[in-house]
């Protein structure tokens, strides 16, 4: 059963229980795909059926972020914990790693999806690195048909949102792949172009905070976190 805040619906599962929830979807068939909403996402839900119906179409839904996991439990509908997009990918990758399965990472600017595949690379040997492609293209049709091609098992979607879950939901099945995820600005993580806050700032809840430090540029985006918490109240005051 999955645990509604504000519309979305998660799935409350410890990390260790999205990978495995993650890999068996691996390895079933069809398309699956994987979506990790944080209070942005939620806002943008809120304000958007179809983005909406995209993140709820998902076979997995996880918390990205101290903000939903504070929201679930002032709702009274906790959460287990945070399983952000960027650690359920990593630990993905090493699952993947060592049964040899190949990786399509498709998003970011150029030449970032093919620096992330390097990085990963040296650090999972046993990865096979299926294909890259960057975002910036105008028809999805030749980018699915690359990665058909390929013969990827798994896509990171890294096109930010609601545009990954969009692109997903779509295009999903016709790529092939049996499991995509959309992971926002992951790429550029492992790309090392973007440095993760430390993991003092992780377990303290205050990676966005470190962000809006190191990009002030993202003041516009962070001030849905206090909407969301203003959402979430007047969702605790009705119920």
């Amino acid at each position: 059963m999955r645990i509604d805040v504000l519309g979305v619906g998660f799935d409350n599962v410890t990390m260790a229980e999205a990978v495995e929830r993650g890999m068996s979807l691996l390895h079933s068939e069809g398309a699956h795909y994987v979506v990790t909403p944080n209070p942005e996402i939620v806002e943008t839900c809120r304000e958007n059926a179809a983005a909406m119906a995209a993140v709820n179409g998902a076979d997995l839904v996880l918390p990205d972020g101290i903000g939903v996991i504070k929201g679930a439990a002032m709702l009274g509908t906790p959460l287990k914990e945070k399983t952000p997009g960027i650690e359920f990918a990593a630990h993905i990758v090493e699952r993947m790693a060592g049964e040899g399965l190949s990786l399509y990472l498709l998003g970011a600017k150029p030449g970032v999806a093919e620096q992330a595949a390097e990085n990963l690379k040296k650090k999972h040997p046993g990865l096979v690195i299926a294909g890259t492609h960057d975002g910036y293209f105008k028809e999805d049709s030749p980018v699915v048909e690359d990665i058909r091609q390929s013969g990827a098992d798994c896509v990171f979607v890294c096109l930010g949102a609601p545009k990954q879950e969009f692109w997903m939901a779509k295009n999903g099945p016709a790529t092939g792949a049996h499991l995509l995820c959309g992971l926002g600005g992951s790429l550029d993580v492992f790309a090392g172009t973007v440095e993760r806050a430390p993991k003092f700032w992780c377990d303290h809840g205050l990676e966005w905070f470190y962000r809006l430090c190191k990009e002030p540029k993202r003041i516009g985006r962070m001030m849905k976190l206090p909407l969301f918490l203003v959402h979430v109240k007047q969702e605790k005051r009705k119920k």
